[in-house]
């Protein structure tokens, strides 16, 4: 009859039950996606394409509909890691191009809502719109746009 080790076995549980709880009690991780109004009508961006969009430097669609951005807050966590993850930028820089565009008169800032649902119903109600969001389960009647290299 083979012997047992409950040193082992104990360790296993225990380490069975950490991982559960980590599970249990994280949350869950959303990518995030970049959405316009259906008018877009695009499938895809390039990261250079995107950056252009929010640096206010491309003010049209390849279809000729005038592009209407939408950020949320700067200090906000999501608008930070869109800024990291999608643009490749530091919120920071982003807000000295807006500043510098709004301060010299040659452009405007984006358009800022309060939170993610409210940015999603702008989206959705605005020809051209564009933004960003973490969970899509609510973003319903837009556009979905991949971002590739």
């Amino acid at each position: 009859m083979p012997s047992i080790n409950y040193k082992d076995e104990i360790i296993k549980v225990i380490l069975l039950k950490i991982a559960i709880i980590i599970l249990l009690f994280s949350s869950p991780v959303y990518a995030i996606n970049i959405i316009s109004n259906i008018t877009a009508d695009t499938a895809s961006l390039s990261v250079n394409e995107l950056r252009r969009i929010y640096s206010m430097r491309q003010a049209h669609w390849k279809n000729g509909t005038p592009i209407v951005v939408y950020v949320l807050a700067s200090k906000s966590p999501l608008h930070q890691k869109f800024c990291k993850e999608q643009l490749r930028l530091f919120p920071y820089q982003l807000d000295r191009i807006w500043n510098k565009l709004t301060f010299s008169g040659y452009g405007v800032a984006p358009i800022e809502v309060a939170s993610e649902s409210e940015l999603i119903k702008a989206i959705k109600s605005t020809k051209g719109a564009i933004g960003y969001v973490e969970n899509l389960s609510e973003a319903k009647d837009v556009n979905v746009i991949k971002v590739t290299e």
